[in-house]
């Protein structure tokens, strides 16, 4: 905000002009000066095109410079990477550091701008060249807005040096204009206690008078994939070749990684290892921060959210092994256990692609995450708190009370689509899952067996044929709940988003009520309700010591089964809607072992019609023993990284992940 009244100085040094703490709504700005007046006049300038440079003898950065939209405006990032690698893991001796320790280094907990890659992730603003000043004038620069969360440095004879209020600018730098660097401490945790800007003065005193100049910024938005970003790099959890499950898992590593490489992800896989948590979906999301670079290009960051539940180790490899140059770690906890453990795994947070419906724009898709309506139970509240702060993505509750780990990955996703919208919707469908089943039957199979996975470890195969499965008891009644409760979802993201019946991929499958079963260490856990489940092959316990089954073997949902209104379930067949999008047209899904009929697996053929019918190549890859019986698919038991180089301000149309 310029100040065109000069101010006479006291003796003691430069004035510092007081200045109204900025909120949501600031003061239009002043005409920009002419190139005449620089030489009398402060005049810092920022990225407010967000173009990359600094305009600093054309008008393209001035208007706006004092206001901040989600189009324009200076974008500063957190720079909460670590560049060099300087940040410690372990404690002395190697004793294990504190998840609080842990997350307090990063490249802003110093004053130093380490190397290069750490002055990439400087935002620049610049002065003006005042070709005029007298060899006495002096200049000072303040942060008077976002003081505690921001950083400013100055680049000095090739150094980067932090401002501090002893700095001053001699004459020479003013006349040549200087160039500063800006750096967050940390993203927006909470709009109520900042929104994430920061406003620069610069104050220039020469001969008794003094005059200034401010630019305002705001902190880079913490935003989440969707699947319109390219599918760049995978991770999943590597067991230890002792783990009883290793050499399942092992192949299944190994098949994602063909898999992949099909797909054209040339990146080698990220692997998990030090706390054996097989839920790599479910510690973690990645997210992205960015802003345009000194070189015109997208610099982005990733930063791996972890996931709030701070008694799961495996948030804490994301510190330890992941966290890299641009690459930060955020975590957000609340202050006491929530009732909902489960709720706050990551497979719980989804993004709906870039849209713009009933005067609410998403240029960076829109976050959903499920809660229980029948019992209230909600994720994290300082989860949610920081990401509605981003400004950009604010998340959208769908009712997963029906499901017993309770998330939306289990229902729904997002595929990319060669229409207007740019993606559609994809839904699992019970109807069309008991169709299938009630087609067979009617055709004379209802004999053939409902599952046609082999036994493990010499167990027989599932005795299960399609007439029990109809005949059972809870079945029928299960699916018909668990559509009427999809609809009730679909019909939220249709009124949100403007999605149309014709935009929905609906895929074939079937949910159970759980039911208990016992792992080989003896402790009984609850799982998909199969026949195989009362047989004598145990689950391995690593099934059991992580993610949803260990919430539920220590009660889980009791202390809120009475509230509900429903039963819970999870998936019958492999759900198909679980499992990953490798690129714009790959998808890959949990092999389905349904019954074969004609030598087909009818629900593998009506799984692949729908994809086929929505532009998609399906393969599949088997996780029944690895991830089904322990209420997951393949989604829930990886991760993706994507492509962050689109500009989160423009709006968005059809793009190629």
């Amino acid at each position: 905000m310029r100040s065109r009244r000069r101010i006479r100085t006291n003796p003691a040094g430069p004035v510092v002009v007081a200045l109204a703490a900025v909120g949501t709504a600031l003061a239009a700005p002043l005409s920009p000066a002419s190139a005449a007046e620089s030489a009398a006049r402060a005049d810092l300038r920022a990225d407010v095109n967000r173009d990359g440079q600094v305009d600093l003898t054309g008008s393209t950065d001035t208007t706006g410079e004092d206001t901040w939209s989600s189009g324009r405006g200076a974008v500063y990032l957190p720079n909460i990477d670590d560049d060099t690698k300087r940040c410690p893991v372990t404690g002395p001796g190697g004793r294990p550091l504190s998840d609080a320790k842990l997350a307090a280094c990063n490249d802003a907990s110093d004053t130093k701008v380490n190397g290069t890659a750490d002055a990439a992730d400087l935002a620049r603003i610049r002065s003006v060249p005042m070709r005029g000043l007298p060899s006495g004038a002096k200049g000072s620069v303040k942060v008077t807005t976002g003081a505690k969360q921001t950083r400013v440095y100055l680049k000095r004879a090739g150094n980067w040096v932090m401002i501090t209020p002893q700095t001053s600018l001699s004459a020479a730098e003013l006349r040549s204009g200087v160039e500063f660097g800006v750096e967050a401490t940390d993203i927006i945790r909470d709009t109520r206690k900042w929104d994430g800007r920061t406003v620069i003065r610069l104050t220039v005193t020469a001969g008794g008078q003094s005059t200034s100049d401010s630019v305002t910024l705001r902190v880079a938005p913490l935003l989440t994939h969707h699947h319109l970003q390219k599918t760049q790099q995978m991770m999943v959890t590597k067991l230890n070749r002792d783990a009883d499950w290793s050499g399942l898992q092992g192949k299944f590593v190994t098949d994602l990684k063909k898999e992949a490489e099909k797909a054209g992800i040339t990146r080698p896989l990220v692997t998990f290892d030090k706390y054996q948590d097989p839920w790599a979906q479910d510690f973690v999301e990645p997210a992205y921060v960015s802003m345009t670079g000194t070189n015109g290009r997208r610099h982005a960051m990733r930063v791996m959210l972890r996931s709030a539940q701070p008694d799961r180790e495996a948030g804490r490899e994301l510190f330890e092994k992941v966290r890299g140059r641009d690459i930060g770690v955020v975590q957000a906890f609340d202050a006491s256990a929530p009732a909902d453990w489960s709720l706050n795994s990551m497979g719980n947070l989804e993004t709906i692609p870039p849209y713009a419906h009933n005067g609410r724009a998403f240029a960076a898709g829109r976050i959903i995450m499920g809660w229980r309506k029948d019992s209230g139970e909600r994720p994290s509240a300082t989860m949610r708190t920081m990401l509605k702060s981003q400004g950009f993505q604010d998340p959208l509750l769908l009712d997963t009370s029906w499901l017993e780990v309770g998330h939306v990955d289990e229902f729904v996703q997002f595929l990319p689509a060669d229409t207007p919208r740019g993606w559609r919707i994809g839904v699992a469908d019970p109807e069309a899952g008991l169709q299938l089943l009630r087609d067979a039957k009617r055709a004379g199979h209802g004999s053939t067996k409902m599952f046609s996975v082999p036994g493990l470890g010499g167990s027989p195969p599932l005795p299960d044929t399609i007439d029990q499965a109809l005949a059972s008891r809870h079945l029928v009644s299960d699916n018909i709940m668990a559509a009427q409760r999809i609809a009730a979802n679909l019909e939220i993201l249709k009124r949100e988003t403007g999605v149309t019946d014709d935009e929905i991929v609906r895929v074939p499958a079937l949910y159970t009520r759980g039911s208990m079963a016992r792992t080989e260490g003896g402790e009984d856990v609850r799982v998909p309700r199969l026949t195989r489940m009362g047989g004598n092959t145990p689950l391995p316990d690593e099934v059991k010591e992580h993610g949803q089954q260990r919430w539920l073997s220590r009660g889980g949902n009791e202390s809120t089964a009475a509230a509900r209104a429903t039963v819970a379930t999870s998936a019958y067949v492999p759900g198909a809607v679980n499992g990953i999008l490798l690129s714009r047209d790959r998808y890959l899904a949990p092999r389905q072992w349904g019954p074969v009929i004609g030598g087909k697996d009818i629900f593998t053929q009506a799984v692949t019609a729908a994809y086929v019918k929505a532009g998609m190549k399906v393969s599949y890859i088997d996780d029944w023993y690895t991830y089904h019986l322990g209420m997951g698919e393949v989604h829930c038991g990886t991760n993706t990284l994507r492509d962050a180089s689109a500009a989160w301000w423009q709006p968005a149309g059809p793009t190629t992940p």
